[in-house]
């Protein structure tokens, strides 16, 4: 499944490595690919959208709703 999420607090690379690393903590399957100029998170995974967006929150991302 794709899921495709609106992360605005996105502000460089640093933050883009710190969403993909905090995917990757939970779900070490999941294919991840941060757009910085758009501040789009696309997740390849099985995991439900919801447990995608309590990793990117405890990142320290805000995601919109």
């Amino acid at each position: 499944m794709t899921i495709q999420l609106k992360v605005p607090t996105i502000a460089c690379e640093a933050c883009a490595n710190t969403i993909t690393n905090a995917i990757h903590n939970e779900y070490s399957q999941a294919n991840v690919n941060v757009d910085v100029a758009n501040k789009i998170v696309t997740v390849e995974t099985e995991a439900s959208e919801d447990s995608i967006k309590q990793a990117i929150e405890a990142a320290g991302h805000t995601v919109e709703k």
